[in-house]
């Protein structure tokens, strides 16, 4: 195994794995949040589901936390190992002949959306965690009534909180525009697809994104009026 990710090919493919992984994933949380959009009890049944559910908190949960950060250590490896390669800075690499300014720059958008996480982390995961865990309240409840709608409108009154989750999501969309065709790549599997592949990545690369600034512009606007 430790040759597997020695090796430059096992890299790759672990790198587009754990895509994979995190991309579905990216699809099941945006279609919780869209709910929110829709009805205020739906987003609170579901998000309570989700939040006391032992197989998602105790199983998915942990295995969704390792998918991050090795998604991420292992893009940053790969980023070491190519300019080790080149012996320049990837992104100097003169690349620009035959490759995409967001392929040569993957690792910035990378560092945008792990600043992103953080923040998500600090907003959502983390107040979650001292809720059910350290103070032991699992009901879901505040004041008699469900809270996870209410708290959610609550985290997108600062406008500048809007304006930083809105700006993580476009660096989103760009990583996901040129990291959604690479991880097909990386698994051998573009071979008379590419172009469908490439067609789809770029559909899901602005859906999934802007489904995600739709629900922060939402709860901005409606909480405010």
């Amino acid at each position: 195994m430790s040759g597997f990710f020695k090796s430059s090919i096992g890299r790759k493919i672990a790198m587009a794995l754990s895509a994979f992984f995190l991309m579905f994933f990216l699809i099941m949380h945006l279609s919780v949040n869209l709910l929110s959009l829709i009805s205020d009890d739906a987003f609170n049944t579901a998000s309570h589901f989700m939040g006391t559910n032992p197989l998602v908190q105790f199983a998915l949960q942990p295995v969704l936390i390792f998918g991050v950060v090795f998604h991420f250590v292992m893009g940053f490896i790969l980023e070491l190992k190519n300019k080790k390669a080149n012996g320049v800075a990837y992104a100097k690499d003169n690349g620009a002949a035959n490759s995409t300014w967001m392929s040569r720059n993957m690792i910035y958008s990378g560092l945008a959306i792990l600043a992103f996480i953080v923040l998500h982390f600090i907003d959502f995961w983390i107040p979650e965690l001292n809720t059910k865990y350290v103070l032991g309240d699992m009901s879901g409840l505040h004041n008699g009534e469900m809270r996870y709608f209410h708290e959610l409108q609550e985290k997108f009154v600062p406008i500048w909180r809007v304006v930083f989750y809105v700006v993580a999501f476009v660096f989103l969309g760009l990583h996901l525009a040129h990291g959604f065709t690479s991880a097909f790549q990386s698994m051998g599997v573009t071979a008379g697809r590419k172009k469908a592949l490439q067609n789809f990545g770029k559909i899901y690369s602005i859906v999934i994104p802007l489904g995600f600034i739709i629900v922060a512009l939402f709860h901005h606007l409606n909480h405010n009026h």
